[in-house]
């Protein structure tokens, strides 16, 4: 993370539930279908992801 950045309460959550299933960004970029960079800015909070977001809790098992 750059400095001064803190990301969103939904990349917050992502990132942790990523550690606890010992995921990668990486790994999860490639089962929603799209580059490591883009799930970095979804966590980030610099992209929406609306699009992929049911996919990423499906996958993490995330519930509301």
């Amino acid at each position: 993370m750059r400095a001064g950045r803190k990301g969103s309460a939904y990349g917050k959550k992502v990132k942790k539930r990523l550690i606890d299933m010992g995921m990668t960004q990486a790994e999860l970029a490639e089962l929603i279908g799209v580059g490591r960079p883009y799930v970095c800015r979804i966590l980030n909070g610099d992209r929406s992801g609306e699009k992929y977001k049911a996919d990423i809790d499906r996958i993490l098992e995330i519930s509301e």
